[in-house]
């Protein structure tokens, strides 16, 4: 068979009536001219699993389907919806997998001299403020963890970071 425009209208007409058959043979045809559709907007070893997507998308919104309009077009929507969240599940993909050997490695003497300026701006903040930005915001505790390790209740450290931060920012401005 032929994937026409009017074949494959009437087989989805047929298919949202309950015509097993109807709805088998569309789905062949469908397959068929999605792996076309596809084959230019995807490498070759997506373009299976993509065409699976949008025939399971086919399938779900079949009843939306107007038999009074053309089918092509209507699939063809499909396809492309799908395949703009193929994009972006793999650019999102591509971000995550960039590791630490993929960035610009810093020396050790940068880091020494980061460490050793962010001491001296602690050197102005009181104690209880310093380490709470020292244990959530460096070391990546929760407010629970450095609220037990600090011995203050979790509104304190979190009032402590706000204004640690307040007056680390205005030091800093003041310095510019």
């Amino acid at each position: 068979m032929i994937a026409d425009e009017q074949s494959l209208s009437r087989l989805m007409a047929a298919a949202q009536t309950g015509d097993r058959q109807a709805y088998g043979a569309l789905l062949a045809e469908a397959r068929r001219w999605l792996q076309r559709y596809l084959a230019r907007k995807v490498p070759p070893g997506q373009i299976d699993d993509l065409v699976q997507e949008v025939l399971v998308s086919l399938h779900a919104k079949r009843a939306s389907y107007d038999p009074a309009r053309p089918f092509l077009p209507w699939l063809a929507a499909i396809a492309r919806y799908r395949w703009v969240d193929h994009l972006r599940r793999t650019y999102r993909r591509e971000e995550v997998e960039l590791g630490d050997h993929d960035a610009i490695q810093e020396s050790d003497a940068d880091a020494v001299m980061a460490r050793i300026s962010l001491d001296r701006l602690f050197m102005s903040l009181p104690r209880a403020q310093a380490e709470a930005i020292e244990l959530v915001k460096i070391e990546g505790h929760s407010i629970a963890e450095a609220a037990a390790r600090c011995n203050q209740s979790e509104p304190l450290v979190k009032v402590n970071i706000h204004r640690g931060l307040k007056k680390l920012a205005a030091l800093i401005e003041k310095a510019d």
